[in-house]
C-alpha cells in the first residue's frame, strides 16, 4: 500500500500497530556497547549461561525494583528477547499431545509456541466485565485433564489491565493446586505501571511459576534482543539443555552494555512514562474521534479500546457499501460478516491511511476491539488524528 500511494504522491500509512519503543535506550547502555565493542578479546564465542556481571546485574534489578531476591547462578537465565523464551519453554517441558491454557485475548505467540512442539492450545477468557483478569470460577470448571502449562500476561498486551498481588497469589494457588507450570510474561511492568509487580514476590511460586522479563519495552531497547527468565534451579537447567542447542552466546558488549541500562534509576522510568503518558492522551482523543470507548487506568505501550457501532467511521463504511451495491461492487453485508475491530481498522486504513491493529488477531474476545500502540511520536498521533478527523468530517457531510 505504501508503494501504491507512492506513486500517487499520497503520504504514506501511518503504522499504529507494533509495540516497537521509538525512544533511545540509556545513554549509559550505548557508551559502554560502543567502549567494548572496539576490544579484539570480545568477539568470540560466549558461554550459553550468559556472564556473571550480567546475571548479577539482573538479580539487583529484581531486588531493587520488584522485591524478590534471585540466586544469579542458579536462578536466572539470559535470553536473546524474552521472546525466545516462550517458545524454549515449550521445547524444554511440553511433549505432542500435552494441553496449555492460553489468554484470550492475548499475544498471539503462545499459541504459535505451542502448536510449534505438537502441543495444544486451550484458551481461557479475558473479558471485559471481570476486568481483563482470569476468571478462575471458570478455569476450575474446565477440564484440567493434560494441561502442563498455563501463560499469563500482565500488564496485560493487548488490553492493558494491570497485575495485582492478589490476582498473582491466585494464579500460584491454581497452579500449585494442579501441577500447573504457571509462565508469567512480565516485559510491560514498568510501563504505566503504578509500581512493577513480579510473580515471583507471592511466597512459594518458585514451586510452580516462572517468569519471562526483558530490557525491549522498559529501557527502549526492542532490537538489542535482550531478555531472561527467572525459575527454580531446576527449571532453568531444563530452559538451558534446548537453549544450548540454539545459539551460542550473546555478544559480550551487549550483555556489558545490559548491565549499564539495569542500573537505571527511577528518574529514568518517571522520564519514560511522563511520554508515554501524554501519548496515551493522544491516542484517547483518537479514540474519543472515532466512537471507540477505552479504560484511563491501564498499562503497558498500549490503548485497547471497544468499538461503539454508533462509530462514525462504520457509518461511513455503511454508506461506501451503499454506493458499492449501486455501482455493482462489494455488497454492504460482505462488510458486516467481519467483526466491530476489523470494519473500523479497514475504514480507518482504506480511507486515512491509518493503521489501527484489529482485535481479533488476539482471539475472539477482541473481535469488536482495536488498540492503538503509544510507540508514535506526538506528531504522528496528531497526524493520524487530523486524517481521520477529516474521514469523519466527511461522513458526517454525506449523510
Amino acid at each position: 500500500m505504501n508503494a501504491q500511494r507512492a506513486a500517487e504522491g499520497v503520504p504514506g500509512i501511518i503504522s499504529l500497530g507494533i509495540g516497537a519503543p521509538d525512544r533511545m535506550p540509556p545513554a549509559a547502555a550505548i557508551e559502554e556497547l560502543c567502549a567494548q565493542a572496539v576490544r579484539p578479546d570480545v568477539h568470540a564465542y560466549q558461554s550459553y549461561v550468559g556472564i556473571p556481571q550480567l546475571r548479577e546485574a539482573f538479580a539487583r534489578w529484581y531486588s531493587r525494583y520488584y522485591g524478590v531476591e534471585l540466586d544469579p547462578v542458579t536462578q536466572i537465565q539470559p535470553l536473546v528477547g524474552s521472546k525466545e523464551g516462550i517458545l524454549l519453554i515449550c521445547l524444554a517441558f511440553l511433549d505432542s499431545g500435552d494441553r496449555v491454557l492460553v489468554p484470550d485475548p492475548g499475544y498471539p505467540t503462545y499459541t504459535s509456541a505451542v502448536k510449534l512442539v505438537q502441543a495444544e492450545p486451550v484458551t481461557y477468557d479475558l473479558k471485559e466485565e471481570n476486568g481483563w483478569l482470569p476468571d478462575f470460577d471458570a478455569l476450575e470448571k474446565m477440564d484440567l485433564r493434560g494441561v502442563k502449562m498455563m501463560w499469563t500476561n500482565y500488564p496485560n498486551m493487548p488490553t492493558g489491565a494491570l497485575a495485582t498481588e492478589e490476582l498473582y497469589g491466585k494464579l500460584a494457588d491454581f497452579g500449585r493446586r494442579h501441577g500447573i507450570m504457571v509462565c508469567n510474561d512480565n516485559p510491560y511492568s514498568f510501563i504505566l505501571s503504578p509500581r512493577p509487580l513480579s510473580i515471583l514476590s507471592i511466597p512459594g511460586a518458585m514451586d510452580c511459576c516462572l517468569e519471562l522479563n526483558s530490557l525491549s519495552k522498559a529501557h527502549n531497547m526492542s532490537g538489542w534482543r535482550i531478555g531472561m527468565v527467572a525459575a527454580a534451579p531446576d527449571v532453568i537447567s531444563q530452559i538451558l539443555k534446548v537453549k544450548s542447542q540454539m545459539d551460542s552466546g550473546m555478544f559480550r558488549p551487549l550483555q556489558l552494555a545490559a548491565v549499564k541500562a539495569l542500573e537505571s534509576g527511577p528518574e529514568w522510568f518517571e522520564q519514560l512514562n511522563a511520554e508515554y503518558a501524554e501519548r496515551r492522551k493522544a491516542a484517547g482523543r483518537i479514540f474519543d474521534l472515532i466512537g471507540v470507548d477505552y479504560g484511563k487506568d491501564g498499562g503497558g505501550l498500549f490503548l485497547w479500546g471497544k468499538v461503539r457501532k454508533d462509530s462514525p467511521l462504520l457509518r461511513r463504511e455503511s454508506l461506501c457499501g451503499q454506493e458499492g451495491r449501486a455501482s455493482g461492487g462489494a455488497s454492504e453485508c460482505d462488510a458486516l460478516e467481519k467483526s466491530l475491530g476489523e470494519r473500523l481498522s479497514d475504514a480507518a486504513l482504506y480511507d486515512a491511511g491509518v493503521f489501527i491493529t484489529p482485535g481479533f488477531i488476539f482471539g475472539k474476545n477482541g473481535r469488536d476491539y482495536v488498540r492503538i500502540s503509544l510507540c508514535a511520536t506526538l506528531p504522528v498521533l496528531q497526524e493520524a488524528c487530523d486524517r481521520l478527523s477529516e474521514l469523519v468530517e466527511a461522513s458526517q457531510t454525506s449523510r
